[in-house]
């Protein structure tokens, strides 16, 4: 795996799992300012920030494949090793 490939990779599920987080982070930091303002705070609903927590992922994967580039028109030139030991990784060139 190239350097820029891993990056990309770390960096899509990095934002994937902020997105998991995200409903439970917001509803932890609300809950805390509502205590310390007196507010009477009920039983955490795990279910529903689960829930969220899923949609929010179904939707990131869904934007995933809308936004993503389309390589149907391409033709793959598979990895090959050069004269010099040096790996070129594989691409997509255009027909």
């Amino acid at each position: 795996m190239s350097g820029c490939t891993g990056k990309r990779l770390l960096r899509i599920v990095l934002s994937r799992l902020v997105l998991l987080a995200l409903p439970f982070v917001v509803w932890f930091v609300w809950r805390e300012i509502a205590r310390r303002s007196g507010r009477p705070m009920g039983a955490t609903p795990w279910a529903w920030l689960a829930a969220i927590a899923a949609a929010l992922f179904a939707l990131s994967l869904m934007a995933g494949a809308v936004f993503h580039d389309d390589n149907r028109a391409k033709v793959y030139v598979p990895a090959e090793a050069s004269g010099d030991g040096r790996i070129v990784p594989g691409r997509f060139d255009k027909r």
